[in-house]
């Protein structure tokens, strides 16, 4: 692209910095959009007087981003020099982008440095092309996309795939500090399973994704490319479809028409499941009987099982080729979250394990979804998990009176029939939000208040039981709770009156 053509496409909400806001705040966007496209803004919360804190913001947020999505720059919020600045945010961007993909040294990749001033919250956007570049390219016009959500579902899916894992970890009885390290040889043998050529991997559409009926494809690990980068993958048309199941698109899996009143979002995007099968049947040359080996323990041993519920979800476009989708999206996010989870065991292996599970939200203002691991050893109300959404909150710019990341705002990733409209969830017959369209009481002195959010309407003689004339207080509860549920403050049904 020649230079004089170059634009920042903004595809989030625009960005508005205040004198409040965090000082630096990573640019992300995706391979798969059109180079220098942001897409959301993830802020920078663990920092000191010398900088960010690369090694926890890291950690955090290769749980956070979804495969599919990076850094591609960062923003920051000051009055110094602006091309200065604008190259400290290119440093800190790359050395981010660096541990979150575990090289030493970047490809040529271009890098977005943004510098906010803090009085007017005018941004200049500054371009550096390459590593070695010490020029850097100030950017215009900056363009906002008005529709943030079909940008990025129009032509997007979701990639799922949930894989269990009961690991046994053995260590000797009088050195109980030999564990940790027996346990992570454990998940680097795991780790290596992902990529072993007998290794086979279940792609399926769901039900929610096709009305059609699309078989199942099996691909083996020998089939899967490594080599390429994201950023090279070639992408497919529909000419270009090829019969070769590896080489079939994310599309094949994908609803091929769409209704257009039907919202472009997260929540209604096509999914493809993956599963994780170990393939120890292949026809082999020679016939042989299975094989029992037995390697007797030197001294007293014990035994550890550690369960971990891995579900990792990544984005994709629907022209990208099975092969790349399994082998660049889906193993780096099961070695990831592996690896988190792993660290998260580490300080209780030989104590009580933290009951762990990944779930994936997308909070308003943010096009794409985010995926949180939650402890669920005590929970939601627990201080520790209470102090996580709030740092949770932060990061995302989110509001603090409002409860966004519970478990019940969670994406419901169940598999639902796109045979018919509706959801395997029960349906609600009760009217919500009945005072939309009341007229006014015309009382002399009075106030209109209205209700933030939605509730459902409980009345007299609802669902065949008779409590005229004593039912009042009961069916006004029954309403508060459904507002309660209704917003995700709380997941409880609402009671009945025995319950009451």
């Amino acid at each position: 692209m020649e230079k004089n053509t170059r634009s920042i496409r903004i595809d989030c909400p625009k960005l508005l910095i205040t004198r409040n806001e965090s000082d630096l705040q990573w640019l992300i966007g995706s391979p798969f959009f059109p180079p220098l496209t942001i897409i959301s803004t993830f802020r920078c919360i663990h920092s000191n007087s010398s900088g960010p804190d690369f090694p926890k913001e890291s950690e955090e947020i290769r749980t956070l981003l979804l495969k599919g999505f990076d850094v591609i720059g960062a923003l920051i919020v000051g009055k110094s020099d602006p091309e200065k600045t604008a190259a400290r945010a290119v440093e800190a961007a790359r050395k981010l982008k660096k541990l979150l993909t575990g090289t030493t040294k970047l490809e040529n990749e271009e890098t977005i440095g943004a510098v906010a001033d803090p009085d007017t919250g005018d941004i200049r956007f500054f371009l550096s092309e390459t590593e070695s570049s010490t020029n850097f390219e100030l950017v215009n016009p900056v363009s906002y996309g008005d529709n943030p959500e079909k940008f990025v579902w129009e032509s997007g899916c979701l990639l799922l795939c949930q894989l269990p894992i009961k690991l046994p970890v053995c260590y000797p009885a009088n050195k109980p500090s030999d564990a940790e390290s027996i346990f992570s040889r454990a998940i680097e043998a795991v780790i290596a399973k992902f990529k072993d050529p007998n290794v086979v991997y279940l792609v399926k559409a769901s039900n929610r994704a096709s009305l059609d009926v699309v078989q199942p494809v099996i691909l083996r690990g020998s089939e899967l490319g490594f080599d390429a980068a994201v950023a090279n993958i070639e992408l497919l048309d529909e000419a270009a479809q090829n019969s070769e199941k590896k080489l079939l698109r994310c599309a094949h899996f994908c609803l091929k028409s769409k209704s257009t009143s039907q919202l472009l979002s997260a929540e209604n995007a096509d999914i493809i499941q993956i599963s994780v099968l170990l393939n120890r049947s292949e026809k082999s040359p020679k016939c042989s009987a299975p094989a029992v080996e037995y390697f007797p323990a030197m001294d007293e041993t014990r035994l550890l099982i550690v369960d971990f519920k891995l579900e990792v979800l990544c984005y994709a476009v629907q022209g990208i080729p099975l092969m790349h989708a399994i082998s660049k999206l889906i193993i780096p996010g099961l070695i990831d979250q592996l690896i988190s989870m792993k660290k998260m065991n580490l300080p209780y292996l030989l104590t009580q394990h933290p009951e762990l599970h990944p779930y994936h939200f997308c909070p308003p203002g943010i096009a794409h979804p985010v995926t949180v691991i939650y402890e669920l050893n005590y929970g939601e109300t627990e201080m520790k998990q209470v102090d996580a959404r709030r740092s949770l909150h932060l990061r995302l710019g989110l509001p603090f009176d409002r409860p966004l990341l519970r478990i019940a705002n969670s994406l419901d990733l169940s598999i639902k029939s796109r045979s018919s409209n509706l959801s395997t969830r029960k349906g609600s017959s009760l009217l919500k939000d009945v005072h939309i369209g009341i007229p006014g009481s015309g009382v002399s002195g009075g106030s209109v208040s209205l209700v933030q959010g939605s509730y459902e309407y409980y009345h007299y003689l609802q669902d065949g039981f008779d409590d005229s004339g004593w039912g009042c207080a009961y069916r006004s509860l029954q309403t508060i709770i459904s507002w309660f549920r209704l917003q995700h403050y709380s997941s409880v049904d609402v009671p009945s009156h025995s319950h009451l």
